[in-house]
């Protein structure tokens, strides 16, 4: 429940009338002059004379009362706010043992090209650092990740933040009998992931740096079916063509050094995918690169959307309405009954 507020709060400055309501409530109309009241002043006086003001102090309460009545106290309803409509995204992701290559950030061989991907992935999911778009809010978005297997790590949701927080724990595959780049199976579980979905649009996200060389499903089957599923993909190809430094662990010292190896990246078979299903295929050789990528493709799959608001409300003016029509009555009654004065 969100913090009470009032949709009339100028009807408030009638509290400013309490005392001058309660003072002619006790303002007699008329008196009685007599001679001497000094046997009188000697009596004890009854709790009918000490309560006497009560009826002025009830009327004083109802128009406090209703004044907060007439301001309309609320307390909105955060969880039936904005409800706005988006696309689905799948976010196909190579983790294979490729992806520890130092090469994505110039001068800086501590950071692999994993790690780099999963810094670009949260600017284009969250908007941080508005480097790589502005968010996507109102998109479902999932994750599939693969390497010799795929694997659907998260479904398309709009709990980003959980989304983003999988991403953070993804690894790269270290058992040898996992690795490989299965980008058939990848994408073919990504595309069954969205045709489940109710969206109108649909888009694949497809990041590799290696060649199709692991799974059961060849990419070109893989494009084929999300192009008659109605998915668009968007190949990246990551990383440098031809040597890449990657760390290795030496047999002997066991230390840990990077040498380069020979890196491979099929351009054609993600130039094929994109182009079967109606996407684009991108380069990126660095973070920058890589930043303005996802920075692209953001913009083209910016949809209009139409927004409904449905802000709601839980209204509490009732009680003090109530409260302060009875305390008018009990007012009214006493001040007729039980403390009736003459004349």
């Amino acid at each position: 429940m969100g913090e009470i507020e009032f949709r009339d709060p100028a009807f408030l400055l009638l509290a400013i009338l309490a005392p001058l309501v309660y003072w002619l409530a006790r303002r007699t109309p008329s008196r009685i002059r007599y001679s001497s009241i000094a046997i009188v002043q000697g009596a004890p006086r009854s709790w009918r004379a000490r309560l006497a003001t009560a009826p002025a102090w009830l009327m004083a309460l109802a128009v406090l009362s209703i004044s907060v009545a007439l301001a309309a106290p609320r307390t909105p309803d955060a969880e039936s706010k904005v409800s706005r409509e988006g696309i689905a995204i799948m976010m196909v992701l190579d983790r294979s043992g490729s992806m520890q290559a130092r090469d994505l950030v110039q001068d800086d061989y501590s950071v692999d090209r994993l790690s780099v991907v999963k810094d670009v992935f949260r600017s284009f999911v969250l908007g941080e650092g508005d480097t790589a778009g502005e968010g996507r809010p109102d998109d479902t978005i999932g994750l599939v990740a693969f390497a010799g297997f795929a694997d659907s790590l998260c479904p398309l949701t709009l709990d980003h933040g959980n989304l983003t927080t999988m991403v953070n724990d993804l690894e790269i595959v270290s058992p040898r009998a996992e690795d490989g780049t299965a980008i058939g199976d990848g994408l073919a579980l990504a595309v069954e992931r969205l045709r489940r979905s109710d969206a109108k649009s649909k888009v694949a996200i497809l990041l590799t740096d290696g060649v199709h060389n692991r799974g059961v499903i060849d990419p070109k089957q893989a494009a084929e079916v999300a192009a008659a599923s109605d998915v668009k993909v968007y190949c990246i190809g990551a990383g440098t063509q031809g040597r890449a430094p990657i760390p290795v662990a030496d047999p002997f010292t066991g230390r840990t050094e990077l040498r380069l190896f020979d890196v491979e990246l099929d351009e054609d078979t993600l130039k094929m995918i994109a182009e079967t299903t109606g996407g684009r295929y991108f380069r990126a050789t660095d973070r920058e690169s890589l930043s303005q990528v996802y920075a692209d493709i953001d913009a083209l799959e910016r949809t209009k959307v139409t927004e409904y608001r449905y802000l709601q409300y839980d209204e509490h003016y009732r009680p003090f309405l109530l409260a302060g029509l009875l305390l008018v009555g009990l007012a009214a009654t006493s001040k007729a009954s039980l403390f009736r004065t003459l004349p």
